[in-house]
């Protein structure tokens, strides 16, 4: 018989990075998808990059204003702090922890500014690969909707045809974490917000189903 335990069992948390295009709803999936895990009986920490720490808000402030390696810089310096001071402390605690953007995102946003994939990846290679990297699709046409809707929140949002670049570029970059080792579960937008957390919260299940017979497996790192 097989059974489910919840992820508190286990010595650490669960990380899951939420990534794809401007306007393909990752907040209101974290949101949902948050709602349904504390549900379950877990602690559940919501976190978002560039994160709200000192260089997460550098970072929001210069993004209209440096571009190419330098904002790449300054984005995985905060990626790297934000590990150490808020991801990996919850992490210790047991918690699973929900991240709107991370690695995905900065091998893709980037690229608008013309920089080399290869030296996105190098200094992004020593972050916390996490154990989940959910990567959300769609056409490019219900994304540009839905980012036309919204407005535009940056300068990359306003390059013509964003939404197909985006596209373009997410392909490639999860081409490149499988290649490295990552998770990566890759979620059509088509269906509404809670149908996709549904989607991931069973994927996130199905890593700690274990026999009765059979000791409970530890998040990988």
């Amino acid at each position: 018989m097989t059974q489910l335990r919840p992820f508190s069992d286990h010595r650490r948390g669960l990380f899951v990075s939420i990534d794809g295009p401007s306007g393909a709803g990752k907040s209101t999936i974290v949101a949902h998808l948050s709602q349904l895990l504390v549900a379950d009986g877990e602690h559940v920490h919501t976190t978002a990059e560039p994160s709200n720490g000192v260089l997460g808000k550098i970072a929001r402030e210069m993004t209209e204003t440096i571009t190419g390696p330098a904002l790449a810089c300054l984005y995985a310096a905060d990626r790297y702090h934000h590990l150490e001071t808020e991801i990996q402390p919850h992490l210790d605690a047991g918690e699973v922890v929900l991240c709107d953007r991370y690695v995905p995102s900065a091998l893709v946003m980037q690229r608008f500014d013309g920089v080399d994939p290869v030296f996105l990846w190098s200094v992004n290679s020593l972050a916390e690969r996490p154990d989940l990297a959910v990567v959300l699709e769609g056409p490019p046409e219900l994304i540009a909707a839905r980012l036309a809707e919204r407005g535009a929140h940056n300068r990359f949002q306003l390059t013509p045809r964003s939404s197909h670049a985006e596209a373009h570029f997410y392909r490639q970059a999860c081409d490149r974490l499988i290649q490295a080792g990552y998770d990566v579960l890759r979620v059509d937008v088509g269906t509404d917000a809670h149908q996709i957390a549904v989607t991931i919260r069973n994927r996130l299940r199905a890593f700690f189903a274990v026999s009765d017979d059979q000791p409970p497996k530890t998040a990988a790192w």
